[in-house]
């Protein structure tokens, strides 16, 4: 069974100020270990954008469709995953006097995974426990990549 994940980190930032480079999913290929492209469709990223993203694991590649299913600026931005129905998500928790902030990824599979995407993380993918473990490693990744833009546009 697929587990919810979940990693966060603290960043000496404003809420505005992360949400300035979290938000920006264009530039996820920047953060993700797997990430090698997004594809922002129709403009601006909000509310029901569409993206395309293209994934790279050692010389396995795939591409993903996904739609932002929250878009709270400062707060929150949710895309949920057509092919496995996993939602991924940036929260903003502000600490202290909203100079500290609290970034956490998560991917939610609450509603549980399609039969296809299990199939494809068991035959290439290593395996659902070895690949959840990869996942988490590269959020970590992901998350002090962001807090490293965020510090350098600071």
């Amino acid at each position: 069974m697929s587990a919810n994940l979940e990693v966060s980190i603290e960043i000496s930032a404003t809420p505005m100020q992360v949400w300035n480079v979290a938000s920006d999913l264009s530039r996820m290929p920047r953060w993700s270990p797997q990430t090698r492209r997004v594809i922002v469709r129709g403009g601006p990223l909000r509310l029901g954008s569409r993206m395309i993203n293209l994934n790279r694991r050692d010389v396995r590649v795939w591409a993903t469709r996904s739609t932002v299913v929250a878009f709270e600026p400062g707060k929150r931005i949710a895309w949920e995953m057509k092919e496995n129905h996993a939602t991924w998500s940036f929260d903003l928790e502000p600490l202290d006097d909203n100079t500290r902030i609290r970034l956490i990824e998560r991917r939610d599979v609450s509603a549980g995974i399609s039969k296809a995407s299990r199939l494809l993380i068991d035959t290439f993918l290593g395996g659902e426990d070895s690949f959840e473990r990869e996942l988490t490693t590269g959020m970590r990744q992901t998350l002090q990549r962001i807090r490293n833009d965020v510090e350098l546009a600071s």
